[in-house]
This record gives C-alpha cells, structure tokens and sequence, in this order.
C-alpha cells in the first residue's frame, strides 16, 4: 500500500522542515523535492500506456527517491518558480524550458493517482484570488467589510466618500526588486485627496475600516481548527508590519457558527488547509462580531504558539497514523 509522503517545496522552507520532523519521528517514509531543481539534481521517468491506467515511474533527488505509485499523500508548500531554473537562458529559451517543465514534470507531480494533497495546486490558484475569497466568504454567510476592486478614479473617490476612512491593501506581496531585495506594502490607510489618474495604471483594492477591537489568525487544518488574537505593542493598522517577536498573542474559542462556515469554505475550494485573518467588532463569542478579511490557503504557521499542534495535525492528514489512507 502506498505510504510516501512527497514534501514539494524549496530547499529553505522551515515550515516544512516543521512536518517533515514529525513526520520522520513517526518514521513515515518522506521525499522532498523541489521541481525547479530538473536537471542534474533531479531526473524522473514517468510512462502511461497500455494496461496502465496511472503514471507510473521513478523520481530521483540528490539524497532521494521514490516510485510514483509509492506517494499517498503530496505537501504542497512553496516551490521554486520554474523559470528560476532556466535564468541564465536567452528569454525565448528560458520561457520554453520553464513551460515544459511545468507542464510535464508539473503535470505528473499534480496528478499522482489516489494521492491526497494538502492542498492541490490548482485549488491553491482558485482560492489566491482575493475577489474570490471575498465572494465565497459573503455567500457562505461570513460578514466582510465593503470592498471595492476598481482601477477608475471616480469610482475610488465615490466608494471612499461613502465609506470613509478607507484602508488600501496590495492583491499580492511585493516582488523582489532588481537587487533581489524583498520588500512589502502592508494595509494602511489612504487620503481619497491624494487619488488621481494614475490610478487607472492597474487594479487597486479599497476597503472601509471598521471598527476592529481585536484581530484573529485561524488555521484550519482537515477538521482541526487553531486560532490566536494577535495584538501589536504600537496598535498598529496592519500587524503583520512590525517585528514579529513582538506581538502579543493569546488563544481564542472560534464560534461554531463561524467554525462551520470555514470548513465549508475550504470545502468550496477542495482546500484541506488555510490560514484565515478576521478582525474583531465586538464580543468575541458573538459570531457578527466576526469579520473575514481574507484566506492564505498556503500560509504561514510555524510562528504561531500554537505550531506544536498544527504540525501535528498536518502529519496525521499525511500519514496512515491520521486514521486510514491518507
């Protein structure tokens, strides 16, 4: 019976190395593999044909490797982007050999037979559109704050004179700059004086601020759910801004109403796993106090208080330990 773990991520990914630990002192069988590494570090041969119904084959990594039939369960964290591979190609050469690598060596690793991924590719894409999350958030019946996603100056000025004061915040996290350097731009408050034309350049989320007390992280893993208020020393509009270290935390009880509604948001998207950011109204036990910002269905834990327990509830989805076949 298959019973390898395949752990598909880059090389310095300490949230993985949280559950590739737990899941070695269970002495479940486990393969990481990063697919950006194709070529001398990584080689696989993958057939179909006559009387196979599934890709069958071997995958091979500098220190491991494993037969495809052999992976019952697939952690898919965060990879290296193909084309990282192919840099120093010309960019027709180098778009060419990313693209055919994703889609062939990509499209065997997304479609092992019986495997369970946590969570799969595809419904990673789906669910990393904010309109998206926000839109199944509201339908399934979680309050969310007024939202406006425009890219016309007259719509912004409207929206801000209607629901001011008003909070932009990016789609996605800012890319490395041509240094290589990382950098941010977290929520924050904008001045509807300052909008002008430029504003028609791209798409720009608006949001009303509300008139939080508190902000939750919930982590949803399988049927487990863990949740923390997350305060910061300064007040801060967005916590995620400051130092890490220096935020407050204290566990919180998740209203069953509102846990019922993140299973079945996961579920709407084929998630196993997702981080969820709420801001808090009012009475925590009161489930419309409850305000859903927004879904990371590939976020971080392993800083949270309670990763001990998170780990744990991703190796027991991933291994035979959790209650059967993953």
């Amino acid at each position: 019976m298959a019973s390898t773990v395949l752990v598909v991520t880059a090389l310095e990914d300490v949230t993985a190395d949280l559950v590739i630990a737990e899941l070695n002192a269970r002495e479940v069988p486990v393969v990481r593999v990063d697919p950006a590494d194709i070529g001398a570090g990584l080689s696989f041969g993958a057939r179909i044909g006559v009387g196979a119904l599934a890709w069958t084959g071997r995958l091979v990594t500098g220190s491991r490797e494993v037969e495809l039939g052999e992976v019952a369960a697939v952690y898919y964290r965060r990879p290296t982007p193909y084309a990282a591979r192919f840099e120093h190609l010309p960019a027709q050469q180098r778009d060419f050999a990313a693209a055919e690598a994703q889609h062939g060596l990509g499209g065997i690793l997304n479609h092992l037979h019986g495997a369970t991924y946590v969570n799969h590719p595809s419904a990673l894409t789906a669910a990393d559109f904010k309109p998206a999350q926000l839109q199944a958030a509201a339908r399934l019946g979680l309050a969310i704050p007024p939202k406006l996603v425009t890219n016309d100056v007259e719509q912004a000025r409207k929206f801000a004179a209607e629901y001011g004061p008003v909070i932009y915040k990016p789609f996605r996290g800012l890319p490395p700059d041509e240094r290589g350097r990382n950098g941010a731009i977290w929520a924050q408050r904008v001045d509807p004086d300052t909008f002008d034309d430029t504003l028609a350049v791209t798409a720009h989320l608006f949001q009303a601020e509300i008139p939080k007390t508190g902000d939750v992280r919930v982590t949803v893993v399988g049927r487990r759910v863990f949740a923390q208020q997350i305060a910061s020393p300064d007040g801060a509009l967005d916590w995620r801004r400051g130092d890490w270290d220096q935020l407050l935390h204290a566990p919180i009880d998740v209203p069953p109403p509102v846990k019922a509604t993140l299973h079945s948001y996961l579920a709407s998207f084929g998630l196993v796993f997702g981080c969820f950011d709420f801001a808090l109204t009012g009475d925590a036990e009161d489930p419309g106090h409850w305000t859903a910002i927004e879904c990371n269905p590939n976020g971080q834990w392993g800083w949270l208080p309670d990763a001990a327990g998170i780990t744990e509830a991703f190796a027991d989805i991933l291994s035979t330990e959790g209650g059967g076949r993953p």
